[in-house]
């Protein structure tokens, strides 16, 4: 049974002796959810925000989200570096995501050819990944960090709220376009973080910025510099948990 609780701004489900087995929330809020009494073996959740530091997930009266931070600092080498607040440890930081990121092209590389293009359980596939990096980088670095007033290469990849957030999405090319062309602006927006980070200041981090999606909430350099390597991290995850997928396919 279910039951419907809540006031004029809310509505609050309660689900009691329900078969839930299976089920799939995607970009669903879930925040302050109670579950009492249930099996969750199995389960599969993917919370990135969970891990900013303020949010906390209890799992039998456990905080597990440090446990779940170090845990991955534990298998993506390098990923501590992204929280570096200096231009020399931005700098290492930035040089150990992109050699993850290589390594995972080489992948890429080697699987049959059409996989970059393949999603994987609905997500978006390896190239798509890619183009959203571009776009994700010219959010945090073009827009946000040097101002420009254009930011966005054409073959970005926005997500699935742009528009529905009165963005214009027709600055973004529809279709898939060749994965050479995606490999190619994808080194170009990596080489514009590369050579900006050699050139800023620790007077430059502090300076503050317009958050591009929320103007009314400021930013720094450095804010602005951490979520690039947050982006960049998190995808890699998403895009190597796929490619492990594609390649079992290959092999069997």
């Amino acid at each position: 049974m279910t039951e419907a609780t809540g006031d004029a701004h809310r509505h609050v489900e309660s689900f009691v002796d329900r078969d839930l087995r299976g089920a799939r929330f995607v970009r669903s809020d879930l925040s302050g959810a109670v579950m009492r009494g249930v099996q969750i073996g199995g389960a599969d959740i993917d919370a990135p925000w969970l891990l900013d530091g303020r949010t906390r997930l209890l799992v039998n009266g456990v905080d597990v989200a440090p446990y779940v931070d170090a845990e991955l600092d534990r298998r993506f080498p390098g990923r501590a570096l992204r929280s570096a607040g200096t231009p020399d440890g931005l700098c290492e930081a930035w040089a150990t995501v992109e050699a993850a990121w290589a390594a995972a092209l080489a992948r890429a590389a080697a699987l049959p050819p059409g996989s970059v293009d393949l999603a994987v359980d609905g997500e978006w596939s390896f190239a798509q990944t890619l183009r959203h990096l571009v776009m994700a980088t010219d959010t945090w670095l073009r827009r946000a960090v040097l101002e420009v007033d254009d930011p966005y290469h054409p073959i970005g990849q926005p997500n699935v709220e742009y528009a529905a957030d009165g963005h214009d999405p027709t600055v973004f090319d529809p279709g898939t376009p060749a994965y050479a062309g995606v490999l190619a602006a994808r080194a170009d927006r990596q080489r514009l973080v590369r050579e900006h980070l050699v050139t800023v200041t620790a007077a430059d981090l502090t300076s503050a910025r317009r958050n591009p999606w929320a103007p009314e909430h400021p930013e720094t350099v450095l804010s602005c510099l951490h979520t690039i390597l947050e982006e960049e991290w998190e995808h890699l995850r998403y895009a190597l948990r796929d490619l492990h997928v594609l390649e079992s396919r290959t092999t069997t």
